[in-house]
């Protein structure tokens, strides 16, 4: 016998972790209790409350990250619309900020354990920087996101690479449940609980195997991206307006306003005959700008941050004075305000 966990935090989504839940129930059912199924968290018992509408679960159990079997980690719900403390970027990023992380972490290093996400849980794991160079999917509106983590982002309903299956959207958990009893114990079972749900698994699970598409797409879609990302660093005004190289030289005390808290970052920039060069410090850990570029009197870069998330933040800043104020960027997520102040 294997063990389903299905992760429940604080702000998860109903539909994300009861649709598994139940089709899973379903196989046990068909499959002679040949698995069982549990709702956990990672601080163990207790009553967890969903997102939006404040239901409450009860988990009967704390998530063990060595059971052999499937430990299944839902997305968040929350105000799509904005980037307050009910956002679903802030619930992730909370739960992200307990043990959950350090688990899921100690999961995947487990070779008989499949760690599957559903809709916004991929982008839990991948903000705690488990994803790194891994395919994945999540809500198509978080794929700019996964890809700022440093995941690689798929277009599909499930992508299974190995130990780690995930979903996109909301209702894809039951697609993402019916493929790994598929998986784990056959078509003839997963075939039984389709029949008595009265749904069939949508679309093409994406694995990385056989004949490779062609690259063309892809270069054009990668052309697009850059473009939208562009226009998209530069649709906020910066009202500063700056016209010399050495206006930006020197060490900056900046402060990044996120929807997750204010980081404290020291910047160090040097442009010389138009060679630019910055580095970032924040707490301990110092990182070099990537791609810097001078532009119609703003600067651009794009830096790796581990704190108090993993993402690829992209920046645009101007300066005049000892001023600066500019904005960090990571997918759709919301711009966060930066300002600083030179120090030397």
């Amino acid at each position: 016998m294997f063990t389903v966990q299905i992760v429940l935090f604080d702000g998860f989504d109903l539909l994300d972790a009861i649709a598994p839940y139940e089709v899973f129930c379903a196989a046990a059912m068909y499959a002679e209790n040949a698995l069982s199924v549990e709702l956990v968290t990672a601080e163990g018992p207790r009553s967890v409350t969903s997102g939006i509408n404040g239901l409450k679960i009860e988990a009967s159990c704390r998530l063990n990250p060595e059971r052999a079997g499937i430990i299944l980690v839902p997305g968040a719900s929350g105000d799509a619309e904005g980037d307050g403390p009910d956002s679903p970027p802030v619930i992730l990023s909370r739960a992200m900020n307990t043990g959950l992380t350090g688990m899921i972490g100690q999961a995947l290093g487990q070779k008989d354990i499949v760690v599957a996400t559903v809709c916004g849980g991929s982008l839990l794991l991948a903000m705690g920087g488990l994803l790194e160079g891994r395919p994945a999917v999540t809500h198509h509106l978080g794929m700019d996101v996964l890809g700022a983590t440093g995941a690689i982002p798929v277009p599909a309903r499930v992508v299974d690479n190995g130990n780690l299956v995930t979903g996109g959207g909301v209702t894809s958990g039951l697609d993402v449940a019916l493929y790994l009893v598929e998986r784990e114990l056959g078509p003839r079972i997963a075939h039984a609980v389709e029949q008595l749900f009265e749904y069939e698994r949508r679309g093409t699970v994406w694995r990385e195997e056989g004949m490779a598409p062609s690259s063309h797409k892809a270069e054009a879609d990668e052309e697009t991206n850059i473009a939208m990302n562009k226009a998209g660093m530069t649709s906020d005004t910066l009202d500063i307006k700056s016209s010399r190289e050495s206006d930006f030289d020197g060490d900056w005390d900046t402060t990044i306003a996120t929807p997750v808290g204010k980081l404290e970052v020291k910047l160090s920039i040097s442009i010389r005959n138009g060679m630019i060069q910055g580095k970032a410090t924040q707490g301990d850990e110092t990182v070099e700008f990537i791609n810097p570029l001078l532009q119609d009197n703003k600067l651009t870069w794009s830096l790796r941050i581990t704190k108090p998330m993993r993402l690829n933040l992209k920046f645009e800043v101007a300066a005049e004075g000892d001023h600066m104020i500019g904005f960090a960027r990571a997918g759709i997520l919301p711009a966060s305000k930066l300002t600083g102040k030179r120090v030397s």
